[in-house]
């Protein structure tokens, strides 16, 4: 039976690669709601192509007002259905690329493009696992049902309304993350943080789109003439900077690492980089305090909340996007905390910390924990092993998925052990073999969990 799909996965290589590109090729970044587009006429594109193959390899599909959609293999129950969830949009591009990042380019082995690790790849791995299982004609004792998102990046909106108006399973997994099983994944909230400038004048300063995304660049406008454009090329920083003179002012810019806010120890934070800065030319008020109390640290160690458990590892820390408003500054924080974490009384801890800057919650969502003991996870361990041949265990992560929006879900791939990790990063891509792998990975799974 697995040779049998093994086979068939084989096959179809080359259309796997060609329907990725074009899913890549359609840049499904969150733009402004149009009539049926609640997430922008890019994203509703992005949905329509993948349903429409999903419907040419016989799966019913439905579509759920344009926020999500699905496709189901079989007949059962849709709440006892084994899940399969995953994402078709994706964060803007930001900087360093050196290929088209919706080109779908493949080059030695890899294919590049916004989306092809985080979440198109993993998606098409899905779809094509149980295209394998159909076209094998494995007898199934319960429904599979892939569904498509296109907010995952902007706060699951997709998966509230779906569940609302839609029927979603009560168990099932989200190739969104990495392998093997992740059963904890931290809580989450954003923070606004805001106060008055004082000191060196900050003219503009409109860094970071969103904020998940640790920004690789970073650019200030402020007050000063060639005297301070010299000082600041002259001094021996611990990073690039540059300044140089732009319309009567100096123009500042900070060059950092792109990565994850959920790994920010992974990518190096222009913001924080530019505070630094700032506060060494003179910057006070909000800048010396964002300087001081955030900076370069990842794990909140200045703000009084810095917590680690043993299940769910570190609190971490990323300031992702700021703001100028006149007198005013204003920086958007993403935090992701351990599961044993008390998230209200952190809030009097940061007001204390930063007495005279308002701290707003803007958005915040729990932990969420499933037992290792569980059939679901058993058998995704097993899967995974029977392809890859390597330990089978559970971890926990500070990323949030889609696995959140099930009374049971979890993370299963699809970064294999000691990959890159390349999501939200610039030159974005995922190896051909881990595609391949992570499809025969999943239609095992779903021989498992849902096979008879």
């Amino acid at each position: 039976m697995m040779k049998k799909i093994d086979e068939l996965i084989l096959s179809y290589q080359q259309e796997m690669v060609e329907t990725l590109q074009k899913w890549i090729r359609i840049p499904s970044v969150k733009g402004d709601a149009a009539p049926g587009a609640p997430f922008g006429v890019e994203n509703r594109k992005a949905l329509d192509t993948a349903m429409a193959d999903c419907a040419k390899m016989g799966f019913a599909t439905q579509i759920i007002d344009g926020y999500a959609g699905h496709a189901d293999l079989g007949e059962g129950d849709d709440y006892e259905a084994l899940a399969i969830l995953a994402h078709l949009d994706v964060v803007p591009v930001g900087d360093g690329w050196t290929v088209d990042p919706f080109g779908g380019e493949v080059k030695d082995g890899k294919i590049y493009g916004r989306g092809t690790s985080d979440d198109k790849g993993p998606a098409i791995s899905a779809l094509y696992a149980m295209k394998a299982v159909k076209d094998a004609g494995i007898p199934l004792k319960r429904k599979v049902r892939l569904i498509l998102g296109c907010d995952e990046e902007c706060g699951s909106e997709d998966m509230a309304y779906y569940k609302a108006h839609a029927t979603m399973p009560r168990s099932g997994f989200s190739p969104d993350a990495e392998y093997p099983v992740i059963n904890i994944e931290k809580g989450g909230c954003h923070l606004m943080i805001k106060g008055r400038q004082d000191g060196l004048k900050v003219l503009e300063m409109n860094v970071g789109e969103r904020p998940n995304v640790v920004p690789g660049l970073a650019t200030a406008l402020v007050e000063g003439d060639e005297a301070l454009v010299k000082k600041i090329n002259d001094a021996q920083w611990d990073w690039p900077v540059e300044a140089k003179m732009e319309n009567g002012a100096v123009r500042i810019d900070t060059v950092g690492i792109n990565g994850h806010a959920a790994m920010p120890e992974h990518g190096r934070n222009a913001i924080g980089q530019m505070m630094l800065v700032l506060k060494a030319l003179g910057a006070k008020g909000i800048v010396e305090t964002l300087a001081d109390k955030i900076g370069m640290t990842c794990y909140a160690e200045n703000l009084g909340i810095a917590m680690e458990d043993k299940i769910s590892g570190k609190l971490t820390c990323s300031m992702d996007m700021v703001r100028t408003e006149g007198e005013y500054i204003s920086a958007v924080m993403d935090i992701r905390y351990p599961v044993l974490f008390n998230l209200e009384p952190a809030f009097t801890l940061m007001k204390t910390a930063m007495p005279d800057c308002e701290v707003v919650n803007l958005h915040s969502r729990p932990p969420h924990f499933v037992s290792e003991d569980t059939p679901l996870v058993k058998e995704l361990l097993e899967a995974y092993h029977e392809v890859t041949g390597f330990e089978k265990k559970t971890i926990a992560i500070g990323g949030g998925t889609y696995a959140q929006s099930m009374e049971e879900g979890v993370a299963f791939g699809a970064q294999f052990p000691g990959e890159v990790e390349m999501a939200h990063q610039a030159d974005e891509f995922l190896t051909l073999h881990s595609m391949f792998e992570s499809t025969r990975i999943i239609a095992r799974a779903i021989v498992r969990l849902a096979g008879k």
